[in-house]
């Protein structure tokens, strides 16, 4: 198999290969070498840091071996990315009448521009943290950017050192009155850095940050308060032991050993950055630019009729079962049925799991009305959602404020499955209706990710969703769910009992194939399977954005196995799975999980089946059939770890993404006919 960290750091290639490609806007592509910088920060955060670890431990011989090539494939890839930046971007940039300027670019006009905005806007925000025996070596910040200040003092000959931090609540890129230049806040600072040293005589400064280990580790079982103790862990992340040194390439040799010494780490994991040493900043240009015709062309996500009306919305999943493909479709329905509930006086109970959303949730802002409402507010507020703990912690109280129920779900489990429940007292009685979907309650993700949402009110899978809202507020052992599969009780055995079923039909003669979309293909057991099933003959279809650790085309072994990866302008996100089952219909689901041991272990993630005919043919006969023939966007993993672009014109070829916003065009302008025509 793939090893799990080289694999990542190939899908950070990839990213880089849309900032590379001409095909690719231009601001898009400022957009893509941000985002590996973002991807890289918790790859060292996360990854890296957990080898290190093993290394310190000493738990595995060959652990300083492989942390010595994660890190050389991880400079390679730095390297790469700074030449991007250098040699195509900043380039076609100049050429599109916008300058990046570094420190060196700065002539007497800027540098006459800048210096009163500098003692007026950034000065006064600025403290001088000097280094002597009285001073010892400050706290540094994760990710923090920071100057080291190398100073003379004129009257000994004594050398000196600071550490200057750039506030971050100051922009981290200035543009310059022509509205056409900028540059970066660091490179302002160090023009006039020597003003913060009075009666010293600067002999050079270097921007640099350090990045460290940031994975929580809390006793579930000691804590008393998992809300406190996660509050209390995330203030010693800024503590947590560092595993990256970013600089400016020109520091001289002797003062990065001193500050590697200063903050225990080696020259292996030091990188010198010819560049900008945070490119995740880039991403502020975007918007400081204002050049729409240097972006993808803006759409609009398309609402469904049956979903056009809010009030009767609950009618319309009464009649049938609704499927939305986000960002193509709109994500507001979704919002529509947590808002609605708030205010429909028939409905007495909602219940949500809540993993991300974005800061100004509107689905915070519904359930906190239906609290206030006296409706019975269940939330699940999954408080160890990496990178989004103090948000979440927020989200928690202020729910609890408005009068809702919150929990935390099960011990040693993430709640990761995005599930809402919402009953109603109807004519008949109580009624279930739910909301099942494969990303996160966010509008705003939501507008930029690939996902599904199910909107339905079949009554065998609404009584599993309660079932598993009962799993997860009341800590029921051993649950029996008959239609959905949910991790950690059943989701990897069933998993791979489905394979296995492909594996004896095409034994026995029958059709046989799988379609898995998932983001991560880890798990060694589920690899195994494949790998049996291809030797089998079961044609398997991939499609894995990210890390992948099966090795497909291996002649014996897995030749009929292909993985393609699709990236572009939207984040393929949604989890997608088709079993061939050649003695009754295939077999369609879609969730939240993917195949990793993480999700089938230490999640509670659900998997839900599709039983409606209207969306069964939707998903039969639009979405897996782009996904298969459109590959403008999509690269093939070879048996040598190498991803091939599918189609030979590449990008200019069209693909999937073009095809879905082509459809949703096409829905939107039917959309607007029949409103004319009414």
């Amino acid at each position: 198999m793939f090893n799990r960290e080289l694999s990542w750091l190939s899908f950070d290639r990839r990213v880089l290969e849309l900032a590379e490609d001409d095909s690719v806007p231009l601001l898009e592509r400022v957009r893509f070498l941000s985002i590996v910088s973002s991807n890289l920060d918790e790859f060292f955060e996360i990854r890296v840091a957990g080898i290190m670890q093993q290394q310190e431990s000493a738990s595995h011989p060959a652990t300083k071996e492989f942390l010595t090539d994660v890190l050389k494939r991880a400079r390679e890839l730095v390297e790469a990315q700074q030449a991007c930046w250098k040699q195509k971007l900043l380039p076609t940039l100049s050429s599109h009448g916008i300058e990046v300027l570094a420190r060196e670019q700065l002539g007497d006009g800027a540098r006459a521009e800048l210096s009163p905005r500098f003692d007026r806007d950034i000065l006064p925000a600025l403290t001088p943290l000097a280094i002597d025996p009285s001073h010892p070596f400050p706290v540094l910040t994760n990710k923090g950017l920071y100057l080291l200040a190398l100073l003379r003092d004129p009257a000994s000959g004594e050398l000196r050192r600071a550490v200057v931090p750039v506030p971050r609540i100051l922009p981290r890129i200035l543009g310059l009155s022509d509205r056409k230049s900028f540059t970066f806040l660091s490179h302002v600072i160090q023009l006039f850095i020597h003003r913060l040293f009075p009666g010293l005589e600067l002999q050079g400064s270097w921007a640099f940050r350090i990045t460290r280990n940031s994975d929580l580790y809390v006793d579930e079982e000691e804590a008393g308060n998992l809300l406190e103790a996660i509050e209390d862990e995330i203030r010693n992340l800024r503590k947590g032991a560092p595993v990256r040194l970013e600089i400016e390439a020109d520091v001289p040799e002797g003062e990065m050993q001193w500050l590697l010494g200063s903050i225990g780490l080696t020259s292996d994991n030091a990188f010198r950055i010819p560049g900008p040493v945070n490119m995740l900043r880039l991403g502020s240009l975007i918007d400081m630019i204002g050049r729409p015709e240097l972006l993808y062309p803006s759409f609009v996500s398309v609402v469904p009729s049956e979903c056009a009306e809010p009030s009767k919305l609950y009618e319309r999943i009464a009649e049938q079962d609704i499927i939305l493909h986000h960002p193509y479709e709109s994500f507001a329905p979704v919002v529509d049925f947590i808002r609605q509930a708030a205010k429909d006086e028939s409905v007495v109970a909602i219940k949500l799991t809540l993993y991300r959303t974005s800061g100004d949730s509107p689905v915070v802002e519904a359930l906190k009305e239906a609290a206030r409402n006296g409706k019975q507010v269940t939330a699940l507020v999954e408080l160890r959602a990496r990178f989004d703990e103090l948000n979440n912690i927020e989200w928690a109280r202020q729910l609890e404020e408005a009068g809702a129920h919150v929990v935390y779900g099960l011990a040693g489990l993430k709640t990761h499955c995005k599930a809402c429940l919402v009953v109603r007292q109807e004519k008949d009685g109580l009624r279930r209706y739910a909301h099942l979907g494969t990303g996160n309650y966010n509008p705003k993700t939501a507008r930029i990710y690939t996902d599904f949402s199910l909107l339905t009110c079949n009554e065998e899978i609404t009584a599993d969703v309660g079932l598993l809202f009962n799993v997860l507020t009341g800590n029921l052992a051993g649950p029996k769910f008959k239609h959905l599969l949910i991790a950690p009780f059943d989701l990897a055995r069933r998993i791979v009992e489905l394979i296995k079923g492909e594996t004896a039909n095409a034994k026995s003669g029958k059709p046989a194939s799988i379609f898995a979309k998932v983001n991560s293909l880890v798990d060694p057991d589920v690899i195994n399977a494949l790998y049996e099933a291809s030797q089998a003959g079961v044609r398997i279809e991939l499609v894995v954005r990210g890390i992948c650790c099966l090795k497909p085309g291996i002649a014996g072994k897995s030749d009929h196995i292909r993985v393609r990866s699709f990236l572009g302008r939207f984040l393929e996100h949604s989890r997608l799975f088709r079993f061939e089952n050649a003695d009754a219909q295939p077999i369609l689901l879609m969730g939240s999980a993917d195949w990793m041991p993480r999700n089938f272990q230490r999640r509670i993630e659900c998997v839900f089946p599709l039983r409606a005919p209207h969306v069964r043919r939707r998903i039969e006969e639009e979405i897996l059939m782009v996904y298969r023939d459109r590959q403008g966007d999509a690269k093939a993993l070879a048996p040598d770890g190498t991803y091939v672009a599918c189609e030979p014109m590449g990008r200019l070829a069209p693909g999937a993404q073009d095809t879905f916003l082509q459809l949703a065009a096409k829905a939107a302008q039917s959309r607007l006919t029949e409103q004319t025509e009414k």
